[in-house]
């Protein structure tokens, strides 16, 4: 923890290290988006570019922002003295739902966290990267299905979509979870080889309904925009535990209460 302000590129190379940038190419890394000599006191956050982002820059008297998604950004339109910041894949994959610690500790885990599924890319000269987790799984006290529907619903201000899953019993007790950044057959089947209970993701997709249905398997799906909008407090969140003397701002339309933080 520092109480020195930071430069742009400080700032950055802090950043960096909360994320596995060597799973990733270079292009797909993030970093600088914007360069500035300015030091940050003052950091905005948000997911795209809107048409109010210059206003709300200089409103807010920001020094520089943190961003998801740039391709929309018009750089000629922001304050000249603004650095901008990047992070697409290394924050969905680590912020978001997936394969990430910190939300599998809010949701009290017991047990060590398994990977499930990968991607991996190829660097500038070919060599395989190294893998990249999909998603993770680990146990929990047993609870009702509606409780951890719950503890959901209040950490991301609600989901998308619930169902409860199949048991011949009647009762469907949680015990085991997987917190996967996909939803396919093959992921959900896998899922279910490996006693899984309740399989937690960002969005629906039919294309795994079937495995659905023949497994019995409880699902949620939080919503990905829900779930960005999450790992975006909990970003700040990180920012504000390491460097205590830089703000961070998200705008207005980006702000509910997320819980993410114990």
């Amino acid at each position: 923890m520092s109480s020195q302000l930071k430069s742009l590129s400080e700032l950055t190379n802090s950043l960096a290290a909360k994320f596995p940038l060597d799973h990733y190419p270079s292009g797909e890394q993030g970093g600088i988006y914007k360069p500035s000599n300015r030091l940050v006191a003052r950091l905005g956050l948000v997911l795209d570019s809107w048409s109010g982002l210059s206003q709300w820059l200089t409103e807010t008297e920001l020094d520089a922002l943190w961003i998801h998604r740039p391709w929309g950004i018009d750089l000629t339109t922001l304050p000249p003295d603004v650095g901008v910041i990047y992070h697409h894949h290394p924050f969905d994959d680590t912020m978001t739902i997936g394969y990430n610690p910190s939300l599998a500790g809010l949701m009290d885990a017991v047990s060590p966290l398994e990977s499930i599924g990968y991607k991996q890319a190829s660097g500038e000269t070919g060599i395989m990267l190294p893998k990249r987790p999909v998603g993770m799984l680990f146990d929990i006290s047993e609870q009702e299905f509606d409780g951890v529907l719950n503890q959901i619903s209040r950490m991301f201000i609600g989901y998308e979509r619930a169902e409860a899953g199949r048991c011949p019993t009647g009762y469907y007790g949680i015990r085991r979870v997987a917190v996967v950044g996909a939803m396919t057959d093959t992921l959900v089947r896998e899922a279910h080889e490996r006693g899984v209970d309740l399989y937690i993701t960002g969005q629906y997709r039919k294309i795994a309904q079937k495995a659905v249905d023949e497994s019995g398997m409880a699902v949620i799906a939080v919503g990905h925009r829900r779930s960005e909008e999450w790992g975006l407090h909990r970003l700040a969140m990180v920012i504000n535990e390491q460097f205590p003397q830089i703000q961070t701002f998200i705008p207005t339309h980006e702000q509910n209460a997320y819980v993410v933080g114990a």
